[in-house]
């Protein structure tokens, strides 16, 4: 399924693609401005109630990551020279730009590549900057309980512990991060190949029988039985058997207890969603679904260009009506609610975003041109376009 394969490329190609003093102080002087107005009209503002929606890091980068482990991946240049390095909650770098290319910490390690992405080669880091792996893999992600998949020149995925030593060999045409305990592998090419699952001994939990498998989550997996247009997805538990037979032509992973579903094609179909035991508790109805955060899932009204967004509760219905305008796809999915507020816009490219509550209820009055969600108490926001626009962060 295309969204499930973005969302995996995106795993391994998360970051595809300074403010002077003055620059600073103009900012600074824009957004009290904003606040005043938002004053004037009845409408609550950042620091009405909280410090939420102020800038803590001004903009000064020129793309992001979000915070993981107490420290975010930022760019300083553009996408063919630019360096990557890593910054702390004050904004301070606790390692210098110098790299082609980074993923987040995960287990206390980073990925990070040396040189372009035709022939650089990516090791790890710990938090201090040092390689604790030296680059040496032709692609590498983040690290989950313990292992990371790597690919190496012969173009074969493997799995190595944190001390850089392989636990699986490379042997692998695709693999994806352990989910528990199980990780989906590829046997073969994307026409012909099949997908099953290993263990983190590398031994063959479920054979690969699959045209596509999904990661495990809440003790099922998404499976597909057929090629991408006219193949069905079932949902199989650890043991490789199915709990809901291959029925959708469409399928997510599960997450708080509901999965999304499609049925008919990913232009005209609809989507709702089934427990665990393959029964609608949303039938479908929806022209596109994500899934379920902190208890609502964002569902979208109409096409991908003049339908509107809005969020449900699990028994389907709206929380927050359709409204909103297409939610930004910068980072390969939709927006989810994160520490209780979500990112949204009104009207098209050109509007701006600010971030709701649960009760849909303004709680950043919209001023940026790109928001990303909120993690670990911060959110990076950008003011300006995505070519010269810049990247900082606002707190929780």
């Amino acid at each position: 399924m295309l969204r499930q394969r973005v969302r995996d490329v995106a795993k391994v190609m998360s970051h595809l693609s300074r403010w002077k003093a003055v620059g600073m102080v103009a900012f600074a002087a824009f957004t009290l401005g904003v606040s005043l107005f938002a004053i004037g009209c009845g409408h609550s503002t950042p620091n009405e109630q909280s410090h939420t929606g102020l800038i803590v890091i001004n903009p000064q980068f020129d793309l992001t990551g979000k915070f993981s482990e107490g420290l975010a991946d930022v760019r300083i240049g553009d996408d063919k020279t630019g360096k990557w390095g890593f910054i702390d909650k004050q904004g301070h770098f606790v390692v210098n730009p110098q790299f082609g290319w980074t993923q987040q910490f995960s287990d206390g390690l980073a990925a990070v590549r040396i040189g372009d992405d035709k022939t650089g080669k990516w090791g790890f880091i710990d938090r201090q900057g040092k390689f604790v792996i030296n680059p040496q893999f032709d692609w590498a992600v983040q690290f989950k309980d313990g292992l990371v998949q790597v690919r190496t020149g012969g173009g074969k995925w493997g799995f190595i512990d944190k001390q850089g030593h392989y636990v699986v060999n490379p042997q692998f045409d695709w693999a994806v991060q352990f989910s528990d305990e199980l990780a989906a592998i590829q046997i073969g090419d994307d026409k012909t190949g099949k997908w099953g699952y290993i263990n983190k001994q590398g031994k063959f939990a479920i054979n690969p029988q699959f045209d596509w498998a999904g990661q495990f989550s809440e003790g099922l997996a998404e499976v597909r039985i057929g090629d991408d247009k006219t193949g069905k997805y079932g949902y199989i538990d650890k043991q490789g058997h199915y709990l809901v037979n291959p029925q959708f032509d469409g399928a997510e992973q599960f997450s708080e207890g509901l999965a999304d579903v499609r049925i008919g094609d990913d232009k005209t179909g609809k989507y709702g969603y089934i427990d665990k035991q393959g029964h609608y508790v949303v039938n479908p109805q929806f022209d596109w679904a994500g899934q379920f955060s902190e208890g609502l899932a964002e569902v979208r009204i109409g096409d991908d260009k003049t339908g509107k967004w809005g969020f449900v509760d699990k028994q389907g219905k709206f929380a927050i009506n359709p409204q909103f305008g297409s939610p930004q796809l910068y980072i390969f999915s939709v927006d989810e609610f994160h520490d209780g507020l979500v990112a949204v816009r009104m009207g098209d490219d050109t509007a701006k975003y600010g971030y709701i509550d649960k009760q849909g209820h303004y709680v950043v009055n919209p001023q940026f041109d790109m928001a990303e969600q909120f993690s670990e108490g911060l959110a990076a926001v950008r003011i300006g376009d995505d070519k010269t626009g810049k990247w900082g962060y606002i707190t929780r």
